[in-house]
């Protein structure tokens, strides 16, 4: 059981860091970008890229802590990095659209921990996606409105990666949560370049 709630912490800590931080980078560096002309871009990237090495060391925890339980990943694990490729496109694009709205609508920052919160509560890191999918009472419909959340798909396919049969990952979800996640990328950064130029005025 603390294995299946590392794994699914794991990705969820990495994304909800990176869009909290992307989402709030401009806002935090006005001083910069009203002063220096560089790629706008660079700014919510780059503190993605800071929450990428965290990610890293805490995965490295976690691998420590399942050499403890003497739990050892199967072949799966080399597919990690798809999953963590999901997790990143979704951060940088919602993080890319929050950011370039929070420039001209500052209340938006306000929004942000909320985002965060209720996407813990309906993402399947104190649960299974099988209590879910699984469930009889529950419409198909409710189903696949359940894995348009990109990280359903994260989250359930770093469990398989890391712990193999002990987690499933249903693969028409997981090409619907990385449509959407694709979505987000291409809204986030169209938005973001849209509003670039105006963001020292507005700032």
């Amino acid at each position: 059981r603390l294995l299946l709630v590392g794994a699914a912490t794991l990705p969820w800590t990495f994304f909800s860091t990176a869009f909290s931080e992307a989402a709030n980078s401009l806002i935090a560096n006005s001083n910069l970008l009203t002063k220096v002309y560089f790629p706008r871009l660079i700014v919510p990237a780059s503190t993605i890229i800071v929450c990428l090495i965290d990610f890293l060391i805490s995965l490295a925890i976690l691998l420590v802590l399942m050499a403890v339980y003497r739990f050892a990943p199967g072949v799966h694990v080399v597919l990690l990095p798809v999953f963590l490729l999901l997790a990143l496109v979704t951060a940088l694009g919602t993080g890319t659209l929050i950011a370039a709205l929070n420039v001209k609508y500052r209340d938006f920052r306000y929004v942000v921990p909320f985002l965060v919160q209720f996407g813990l509560y309906v993402s399947p890191v104190a649960f299974s996606s099988t209590d879910v999918l699984g469930h009889p009472d529950l419409p198909a419909l409710a189903k696949w409105f359940y894995m348009l959340n990109p990280m359903v798909s994260v989250i359930d396919g770093f469990r398989w990666c890391l712990l193999g049969g002990a987690a499933t990952v249903y693969w028409p979800g997981f090409a619907v949560s990385a449509g959407v996640s694709v979505f987000l990328l291409v809204a986030g950064l169209r938005r973001f370049r849209r509003t670039e130029r105006s963001f020292a005025d507005v700032i």
